[in-house]
């Protein structure tokens, strides 16, 4: 295989066209061509010749791309907690009427979309939040395993994601 200098001045514009298609955004492109590049470093001894470099590359561009979704999601969905948890905040006396107001707003969008999720999700996720319960005691309550209790938590906060863009609040 030619050295990683070669094979990125052969392909980066390659990969890189390739990621703006996949991403839609020139800025993102250009970051995961650079983690691409990194992660083929890393990954340089598994590449056995099967199929072209370009093919390779697009392949890391890809899975980089899917683990950058990931970690958006999952920060995403972690957000909601830490909007009810600003919404929740004792004020002190510094804070500003305004940001108060904001506070409020923030928390009652908030509880509205919780309102309009489904049973059982709508329980379960203000058990969790709101009343601090453990998932062995919600699951307890549901006549359902911790197990049960953690996964439809969890997809209580995908549904709340979904609903709640954190830019728009």
């Amino acid at each position: 295989m030619e050295n990683l200098s070669e094979i990125y001045k052969s392909y980066a514009d390659e990969v890189k066209r390739f990621l703006i298609c996949l991403t839609s955004n020139v800025d993102l492109a250009e970051e995961l061509t650079q983690e691409t590049f990194y992660q083929a470093l890393k990954s340089m001894h598994s590449y056995n010749g099967e199929c072209k470099i370009s093919v390779w590359l697009c392949q890391i561009a890809k899975h980089s791309y899917y683990n950058y979704l990931k970690k958006e999601k999952k920060f995403h969905s972690t957000s909601i907690e830490n909007m009810m948890h600003m919404g929740l905040d004792v004020p002190s006396n510094k804070d500003l009427p305004d940001v108060e107001v904001i506070k409020r707003s923030t928390l009652i969008s908030i509880h509205k979309e919780i309102h309009r999720l489904q049973e059982p999700y709508r329980e379960i996720f203000l058990l969790r939040t709101s009343n601090h319960f453990s998932f062995r005691d919600i699951g307890d309550i549901f006549d359902k395993s911790e197990n049960w209790a953690r996964v439809t938590y969890y997809r209580a906060k995908l549904k709340l994601s979904e609903r709640i863009d954190p830019y728009e609040l």
